[in-house]
């Protein structure tokens, strides 16, 4: 149980470290203009809001009612499916070789309104939710927002500092992100198992799996608009899932759940967006 508390802090350090590094990259290598400047075509951002406070809300909700589930899996479930806007995005968009500056862009969209939409729509379709705004916001700002905004400025201010530090940055969130991985699998092993052998992991899949497509789908005609919001849509933000499911729910199952989807999440959306970059990368067929 030690070496489970231990390997459980490790991760939780790496979630902090991950978040604030990969928010600190992006600040040093684009100007406010190159983040904020997409958030002007309203067509994209109608697009974004609705695959991820509408649509694929509505397809967790679709999963717990056709998948068996026991009643705080599939609050775990639905708590993955009303948060949006991760970090990881930004890991995931360089990995594909995607436009990363527009994956900053949805990010600074999704993290404020999933602080005020979670705590208004959880508590009403999970009554037995106790969801703080404030509990919720805090984190997210202070891990996410304001190390974006700290690297924005030393863009604009001193762009020689934010040159030399970007790498250092980027090597930091890397390797953060290995830890994170593989302390939450091996802190979890039993877990996993759990829900490997009662099928419960089935639903996480399916409600990655269905997002991503629903974000695909919604991205317009733009490759770069398809894959950046079919990653960001895909990947959840497992942090505010996990801040509501401590916070508002006294079973731990509905956490349990919150961790599986984080770990369907690494497994399936790193090696889609490794075929995204393969795919970007193929030469045209001549005779096509």
């Amino acid at each position: 149980m030690m070496l489970r508390d231990v390997l459980s802090g490790l991760a939780n350090l790496a979630v902090l470290v991950f978040a604030v590094t990969s928010m600190l990259s992006v600040g040093f290598a684009h100007s406010a203009r190159e983040i904020l400047s997409p958030l002007r075509d309203v067509s994209k951002l109608l697009r974004a809001l609705l695959a991820n406070f509408v649509l694929v809300p509505l397809l967790g909700l679709a999963i717990v009612r056709v998948w068996p589930l026991e009643r705080p899996l599939a609050a775990g479930l639905v708590l993955v499916a009303m948060a949006a806007g991760a970090p990881f995005l930004i890991k995931l968009t360089a990995l594909a070789k995607a436009e990363v500056a527009l994956s900053a862009t949805l990010l600074v969209l999704l993290l404020p309104l999933t602080v005020l939409y979670a705590p208004i729509v959880v508590p009403r379709v999970l009554p037995e939710a106790d969801v703080s705004a404030v509990a919720l916001a805090v984190p997210l700002v202070l891990t996410m927002l304001l190390p974006l905004a700290v690297g924005l400025l030393v863009h604009a201010r001193w762009p020689a500092l934010a040159r030399r530090s970007t790498p250092v940055v980027r090597h930091a969130s890397t390797v953060a992100l290995v830890v994170l991985v593989a302390g939450t699998t091996l802190a979890n092993i039993p877990t996993i198992i759990e829900l490997f052998t009662t099928g419960a992991i089935v639903a996480p899949v399916l409600l990655i799996v269905g997002a991503f497509v629903i974000g695909f789908l919604l991205g317009g005609k733009d490759r770069n608009a398809r894959e950046v919001l079919g990653l960001g849509t895909a990947q959840r933000n497992i942090s505010a899932a996990t801040v509501m499911a401590t916070q508002g729910f006294t079973d731990n199952d509905t956490l349990v759940m919150v961790i599986a989807a984080s770990l369907a999440g690494f497994a399936l959306l790193f090696p889609a967006a490794a075929v995204l970059r393969r795919s970007e990368s193929a030469p045209a067929n001549p005779n096509g």
